[in-house]
């Protein structure tokens, strides 16, 4: 159905003006009290300021020193001043962020491993040498290893204590990597299934053995 004359005289009242734009951002930004991409907040405020319209607002509020605005990755992501008071919790914020970024990119780098391991246990299992596979095996569980440490010294005592913001950020990303571990496990069990009806039920304890595998 055609837009109406309600819904175009509608939109034109809604449309926000720059600095009606800028206002929204900087309200938001104040209001959550902690990094965001211009990416991000555009699809928080459900798009009412566009991506390239957020890009270029914070970009400006950045060089009015109206925010703060650092890179995360290949991102840059901007928060609202803080008072000295707050300069540790900002710091923790850094952290996060930079933790945060840098497991994005880890993950989508496993993600291309975990594919290619797959289509090669698919069609090729029975070709590939067992030393060759416990290796690929070890690889990835020090990767775990390494993730796992990471999020413990996010969640150790060592830190000083978070706000309710961080602490909400850090439990949101655990669950997450949480949920990233069953799915692995769960593709792990699927292609050691795979592995068994070829090599034969009878072996599969001595396999386990032979390849280091504890579960």
């Amino acid at each position: 159905m055609a837009p109406t004359r309600r819904d175009a005289e509608k939109y034109k009242e809604d449309k926000l003006t720059p600095d009606q734009s800028a206002d929204l951002v900087l309200q938001y930004l104040k209001k959550q009290n902690r990094p965001y991409s211009a990416t991000d907040i555009s699809a928080n405020l459900k798009n009412r300021v566009t991506k390239a319209a957020a890009a270029k607002l914070l970009k400006d509020m950045h060089e009015r020193k109206e925010v703060e605005g650092r890179a995360a990755g290949k991102q840059i992501v901007y928060h609202t001043f803080q008072d000295e008071a707050d300069e540790a919790s900002t710091e923790t914020l850094r952290d996060i962020a930079d933790q945060t970024s840098k497991l994005r990119e880890e993950t989508s780098s496993l993600k291309v491993e975990e594919k290619s391991l797959r289509v090669t246990l698919r069609q090729d299992i029975a070709l590939v040498p067992l030393p060759e596979l416990k290796f690929a095996i070890d690889g990835l569980r020090q990767e775990r290893i390494e993730l796992v440490e990471r999020f413990d010294k996010l969640q150790s005592g060592n830190l000083k204590p978070a706000g309710v913001d961080e602490s909400l950020l850090v439990s949101a990303t655990h669950k997450k990597w949480a949920r990233t571990a069953s799915a692995r496990a769960k593709i792990r069990d699927e292609l050691w299934t795979q592995l068994v009806d070829v090599v034969g039920k009878n072996r599969e304890t001595d396999l386990k053995d032979e390849l280091g595998l504890g579960f």
